[in-house]
Formats: structure tokens, sequence, C-alpha cells
């Protein structure tokens, strides 16, 4: 790095570390191409742990392609998605786990996602994992001075062997349960807007996104389909699903409509329910109140400029119920606080260690079943040398999370979701 530095970069005074030097860059005839700043990072003092030279240059796309074009015939080439991390990686700069918090801090599209992997990012989920691999690893101690040194070392009590198996399963039961934590950050909050036909379930989407993504008509059963959108409320990343009007007389096309509904609103985490409150409720309406108690919802009563004839004559367990007109902004403001009431209450604690990917659910589940074996084994009283290799197999799964035994097959495709370079 330091020759390359030599050949691209000339300044009247030499580079200092973690220093803005302004100077030139220089093309490849040693001619200055542009007048530019450098820093340079020497090891271990850098994100990869190696020298590390940055250029800010001009942002002329010419200026930028002649600038690697002089970086590359200097000796230099692009990066991989993902190597300056993998670098660091390797380096023994970041774990694996934080690793790939950089990748979801790169791509968070909430606050929410930006501090979950912030957290990740500063060991807490590497720390939840190392403690028990050192509990592991002084039962195998323990269990390895009982095996080289049968006549002066006693065989451990299997009662405490139980015991401490169990304890070390049970801080990866809580672990393996915070996934969900993890997959409601990276995928969203699933809302699914329900409600009658012509309730305004699509102008409530479209009020919400401040955009005209579904089709509106006075038409009932204009919504066939489910029409998934984003938005980022309170800091929280929210799928909003619109979903087709749910009553009982329908034609095939519209009752396949209704039945994604259906799904829809099992599979989401809030509802969102909307039905017209300008005239007294219908059956629909009713069957779907009824319906939705008892679980995570914001119950909207719309039309409230045609007249409020449906939310003067709520049941009490709408009493907390909104009377709103969608074509009021003000009214679409309220029903956005609520919304994000609603997901603040379901929201856990992102600071707190917690799985953030498939692969490291996936390997604290391989840790797991071999503590069952090895508790199996201990439980029918066979002798405990045998549980040996499962707890190995365990504290094996746990290193793989945190990248302290991993496979170049497993670091190619953890950083093969990574952007360019980063």
């Amino acid at each position: 790095m330091r020759t390359i530095a030599a050949r691209v970069f000339r300044s009247k005074r030499p580079l200092r570390p973690r220093t803005a030097t302004l100077g030139e860059v220089l093309d490849a005839r040693g001619e200055p191409l542009d007048q530019a700043v450098a820093v340079f990072f020497p090891a271990p003092h850098s994100y990869t742990g190696e020298d590390v030279l940055e250029l800010q240059v001009h942002g002329s796309p010419v200026i930028v392609r002649e600038t690697l074009a002089t970086l590359s015939a200097a000796g230099a080439r692009a990066a991989t998605p993902g190597e300056f991390t993998r670098r660091a990686f390797l380096n023994g700069k970041l774990d694996l786990s934080a690793a790939e918090a950089v990748a979801d801090l790169v791509d968070a599209e909430s606050k929410s996602a930006a501090r979950a992997a912030r957290a990740r990012l500063a060991g807490g989920l590497l720390a939840a994992v190392s403690s028990q691999r050192e509990r592991l690893a002084r039962i195998l101690e323990e269990l390895s001075g009982t095996l080289d040194f049968p006549d002066e070392v006693p065989d451990p009590p299997p009662q405490r062997l139980r015991d401490e198996i169990a304890a070390i399963d049970a801080a990866l039961d809580a672990l393996e349960r915070t996934w969900e934590v993890g997959r409601m950050v990276r995928e969203g909050v699933g809302v699914a807007i329900v409600g009658p036909p012509n309730a305004g379930k699509s102008s409530l989407l479209n009020a919400l996104l401040r955009e005209d993504r579904a089709l509106v008509s006075e038409i009932p059963g204009t919504t066939r389909d489910t029409i998934e959108e984003s938005l980022a409320l309170g800091g929280m990343r929210v799928r909003l699903i619109d979903t087709a009007g749910i009553r009982e007389h329908a034609d095939r096309l519209e009752s396949a409509g209704i039945a994604r509904s259906e799904r829809a609103l099992d599979a989401a985490r809030v509802a969102l329910v909307v039905v017209d409150g300008s005239v007294p409720l219908a059956a629909e309406g009713s069957d779907l109140l009824a319906r939705t108690r008892g679980r995570p919802r914001v119950v909207i009563f719309n039309k409230r400029d045609l007249g409020t004839r449906g939310f003067d004559r709520r049941a009490p367990e709408e009493r907390d119920a909104l009377s709103v007109s969608v074509l009021d902004p003000d009214d679409v403001g309220l029903v956005g606080e609520a919304l994000s009431r609603a997901i603040a209450v379901d929201t856990p604690d992102l600071e707190r260690p917690h799985l953030a990917t498939a692969r490291q659910a996936d390997c604290v589940l391989a840790a797991r079943r071999a503590l069952s074996r090895a508790a199996a084994t201990l439980a029918a009283g066979d002798p405990a040398d045998l549980i040996v290799p499962d707890l190995v197999e365990a504290s094996a799964a746990l290193g793989e999370l945190s990248g302290e035994a991993v496979t170049e097959e497993i670091l190619d495709a953890v950083f093969a979701r990574f952007c360019i370079g980063k």
C-alpha cells in the first residue's frame, strides 16, 4: 500500500498517520490528474487492520474513473463485495456476528434496524455466545482430566453435569427466541389493513404512503389482491398490507382475494381494522371487529366527513377506536400515531443481544440439539465421557456463529450479501 501511495499521490509534506494531507493524484505517466486529500491509516490502526490509504477526489465521473485506472496501473485492484469487512474479520478486528451487523447497518431502513445493528456491532451477541462456550469449555476440561488421569481426578457428579448442561441450554433457548426480534427488525412489522369492501382501506394506504399506490373506486370489491408497501413509523419499519374487502357473498375471483386477506390478517403482527363509520355497522364489520379483539390492533371508523352513525353506536370493546376521514391529512396523522403506539407495545429491547440472521439461528439450534443428546446420555446413566463429542459439537456450533470456528464456504456466503468494497 505504501508503494502504491507513493506512485499515485504527491504532496509537499509526507503522509502522517490519520492526518488529512493535501496533494495531487498522479496519472499513470506521473502527470497531475486532480487535487485531492489523502488520509493514511497504518496497520493495525485501521478498519481492516492493514495499511489503508483513503483518497478524496473531486466528484467528476472522469476524475473518479481515471483515478481508479491510475490505482490499477500502480498495482491495486478493485475490492470484492465485503472484502474490507472480511479482512477486518480475518485480522481479528471484528467477530463474524459483528461483521454481519455491518451489512445490516448499511441496509438499515429504519432507526430500529440501525440501533439493533449497532448493538451487535458493539459485541453484545459475541459476549452472550462466548459466555456459553466458556461454560462448555470448563466442563470439557474437567472431563478431559478424568479421562487422562482416571486414578487422580474423580468423575464429576452426573447431577451437576446435568444441571450445568441444562443451564447452558436454557441460556441458548432464550437466545434462540430472540430470532423473532431479528426477523421483525429485518423484515419489518407486518400490519394488515382489513375491513369490509368500500370502507376506505386502499384510500388509507395511499394516505399513509402519501402516494397513489392502490387503485381506489366507489365500486365494492375493487381490490382483489394484497398490496404490500413499507414506511417508517416510530423508528420501526412497517409493512402495510392492503387487503381485499372481507364479505360473505363474493364471486370466485373476489373470494380468492378474500382468502389472501384472511391469511394476511393471521400472519400480521398488528391489524388495522377499517370500517365505514358513517352508516350503522353491517354484519361483515361487526364480525371482523369481534374477530380482532384481544390482539394488537387499531380500529378506524372511516368517512367521518359523511357522518358518524356507526362510530356513535360502536360497542364498548371499540371505545378506543378513531373516527376519521382519510381525506383529512390531520386524521391520517392520528392514524399513524395510533399505529406507532400499537407497534411500540410489541417492540422488544433492541439493545439486548439477539439473533439477526437465519445462519445465527441455525448455529444456536445445532448447539441445542447436541446438548439435548448429551443430556439424554446422562439421563440414561451412561458414562460421562460419552457426552464429550456432543459438547464439542455444541461448542463448535457456537464458534461458527461468532466466527471462531468457520469454513471458507460460510464466509463466502456471509460476505456475498455485502455491497462492493465494504
